[in-house]
């Protein structure tokens, strides 16, 4: 961007900005990448960031496996690694924490390290805090955050695996041209995260986007909440697996991927399962769009990979019952990467910086610090 769109953007005044840049300039965190095009007067230059400024790490946690991602400043993904794990073992943040630890060490081939984001499939009311409720993978008021701060002596924000996955959106991806908007996820269960204006709402204690356990029948199947009757108890992979058993469709000791295989291969039945999923998960979806008025709904998550027997009924549905018959309303089909996840972690950490919700507390100051070159910034961990 230009300094005088900078300018615009912050509603600051031009001297301000370049009071700003400069400093920026001089400690190598932004440089002037290209001219603007002129209109009539002296060209201006644009101001890029600087990704060898620094890195984060972002760790992915899931119920069998981590995706641990290093991440410049600037967005670019400098690796990706992927490693069994098992989440409720009772030693798992001590594993977690050991598996962590290697990536974390002085490199002088990378940027200096700002610290660490974890995205998880829960509930954590603050980042910073970092204290987890996540049925799935049977963590209760597990202390996340103060468990890897003290294992690796770094900055480490935590939270919820869809609102990370969102903030890569804003920073990266389909949100950067929408202020307003969602990201749903599907796959063993149902995630949403809501963006307005830009920022992720978590609402009052960082349960905002619950979307899967939105109830739909009282007599429903159970949930893994233990309640019955929620959007993902009939919607989720597990869910679809046992009415594709039930109906003879995959075998007693096949899953999901068998009932993937047979709609695949035209199997009736099969593509039956999926429709009649797309059409409740479009009612369920025309519900939030309804109430939120987003301009864009991004579809991510493992189960896009098979989004094209959920997509024709999804989007009949979602227009039936839309207010407004879904006019106006994008939605869009992320292509699906694990490494998606991991990298809104990391973005946690760039972001925290630049954040003016403060939802990173005194982790942002510290990544802050980091970012200057204090605080064990030159990569140590202390």
């Amino acid at each position: 961007m230009s300094r005088a769109d900078i300018a615009r953007e912050l509603g600051l005044s031009p001297a301000a900005v370049s009071q700003i840049m400069r400093r920026l300039l001089e400690q190598r965190m932004v440089e002037e990448v290209a001219q603007a095009p002129s209109s009539g007067g002296r060209p201006g230059s644009l101001i890029g960031l600087v990704g060898e400024a620094g890195r984060a790490l972002g760790v992915k946690v899931a119920a069998d496996h981590l995706v641990i991602v290093n991440v410049r400043l600037d967005g670019q993904m400098l690796s990706s690694t992927t490693l069994a794990f098992d989440a409720m073992a009772p030693d798992a943040l001590a594993r977690l924490a050991a598996e962590l630890a290697p990536h974390t060490h002085l490199d002088p081939g990378l940027p200096k390290l700002l610290g660490v984001g974890v995205a998880v499939p829960g509930v954590v009311p603050r980042p910073d805090k970092g204290i987890v409720d996540a049925d799935v993978l049977q963590w209760r008021r597990l202390p996340v955050g103060r468990h890897l701060r003290g294992a690796l002596g770094l900055p480490v924000v935590v939270e919820n695996d869809v609102n990370a996955l969102a903030v890569a959106e804003v920073l990266y991806g389909h949100g950067r041209e929408a202020d307003d908007f969602l990201v749903l996820t599907i796959g063993r269960g149902i995630g949403l995260s809501i963006v307005a204006d830009r920022s992720v709402y978590r609402g009052g204690k960082g349960g905002a986007g619950e979307f899967g356990h939105v109830p739909m029948d009282d007599q429903g199947p159970p949930c893994q909440c233990g309640r019955h009757g929620c959007l993902e108890a009939s919607l989720g992979e597990p869910a679809l697996e046992r009415i594709a058993r039930a109906g003879g469709v995959i075998g007693p000791r096949q899953g999901f991927a068998a009932l993937v295989a047979a709609a695949d291969r035209g199997d009736g039945h099969a593509v039956e399962i999926f429709a009649d999923a797309g059409r409740l998960l479009g009612r369920a979806v025309a519900g939030a769009a309804n109430m939120l008025d987003p301009v864009r709904i991004v579809l991510a998550g493992e189960g896009v990979a098979h989004w094209i027997h959920w997509d024709a009924t999804f989007r009949a549905e979602f227009a039936r019952r839309q207010v407004r018959g879904g006019d106006g309303i994008d939605v869009v089909v992320h292509n699906w990467d694990d490494s998606s996840w991991a990298q809104g972690a990391a973005a946690l950490v760039l972001a925290a910086p630049f954040d003016l919700d403060g939802f990173g507390g005194e982790q942002a100051n510290l990544v802050v610090a980091r970012l200057h070159g204090s605080d064990g910034a030159d990569g140590t961990v202390e």
